[in-house]
């Protein structure tokens, strides 16, 4: 077997261990309160797992999550594997990036064809005042792949403001089944909608209800920076990229740029998403705080060598 072959083994191992102890972690804080048991409700939430340094002894080792919602103990009801649960997938690409990214769809349709059976997805790609939506959430793997395209390459296709259909976009997931949920943005994250200083990660109030709305249906979103034909300036640029990190570190995804530039190839990143996606699982816990309002989320292994990756809370 091959390095990498046994490093997937293990992660997947580790998982499954995850998988068969997890659900009988219990809510102290839940016991204690039985008026609070009595208004809990479900939630759900995108989970991945990754082992930072794999070893044959994670195979003997259970890896044991604990789920707090500020700062409280909550009830682990289900974790829903890969196997169990295919992803729902949203692609979306901005269609007045740099003509280099045109070579890129290519690399992004085979993504999709190596998507396990039953994978969901849908093609869309933002533009100025809509989302262009050239697939919607299909299972037909081959179908969803002939739907990339290279962007149109063109400033005048500039949404200014690509949140808005990212927040058009995750709203197209209230009619897919719950489970496993991501987006792939391909985007230069600006939102220049109201002038350069809404550009920045704090002062844009569509970036933040994108946050709020992928937190609320469980979606991380996975974010690819590249720039825009229309040749923003570099400090604009890192705005943009700080943008999507935030939307992707506060989603439970990740963000991937390469300098102030296009990257050379998606490749990497495309495979490291595949990598992300193909560990994360669909944890549904009982939440005790049924009032309104933004809830806190920690979820912490109990072995250090152990990462996990989660939304920072969801808003009720």
């Amino acid at each position: 077997m091959t390095k990498m072959g046994k490093t997937k083994a293990l992660l997947i191992a580790a998982v499954a261990f995850l998988l068969s102890t997890g659900q009988f972690v219990q809510s102290q804080s839940g016991q204690r309160d039985g008026r609070a048991r009595g208004s809990a409700k479900p939630v759900t939430v995108p989970v991945t797992i990754k082992v930072r340094r794999p070893t044959p002894e994670v195979e003997m080792r259970f890896v044991n999550p604990i789920v707090k919602e500020d700062g409280e103990l909550q009830t682990i009801l289900s974790m829903r594997k890969a196997s169990d649960n295919p992803i729902t997938l949203a692609i979306l690409i901005q269609d007045d990036l740099v003509s280099s990214v045109s070579s890129e769809a290519k690399p992004i349709a085979n993504f999709v064809r190596r998507l396990p059976l039953g994978s969901r997805v849908m093609i869309a790609y933002i533009r100025t005042g809509t989302l262009d939506v050239r697939r919607k959430f299909t299972a037909e793997l081959e179908r969803a792949a002939k739907g990339v395209r290279p962007p149109m390459g063109l400033a005048s296709a500039s949404p200014y403001n690509p949140y808005v259909e990212v927040i058009e976009a995750l709203r197209r997931f209230d009619s897919q089944p719950l489970g496993r949920r991501a987006i792939l943005l391909v985007s230069d994250g600006l939102d220049t909608s109201h002038g350069v200083d809404s550009s920045s990660p704090g002062q844009s109030l569509d970036l933040q209800r994108a946050i709020n709305e992928a937190q609320r249906l469980s979606v991380a979103i996975y974010s690819i920076y590249a720039p825009s034909a229309s040749g923003s300036a570099a400090l604009l640029g890192l705005n943009g990229q700080s943008c999507l990190q935030r939307l992707s570190n506060e989603t439970g995804g990740r963000a991937f740029f390469e300098g102030t530039g296009a990257p050379v190839s998606f490749d990497p990143f495309l495979k490291e998403i595949d990598a992300s996606i193909s560990m994360q699982i669909a944890l549904t816990y009982l939440s005790t705080h049924p009032d309104k309002g933004f809830h806190r989320l920690e979820i912490k292994p109990l072995e250090p060598d152990v990462e996990i990756r989660h939304p920072t809370g969801y808003p009720r």
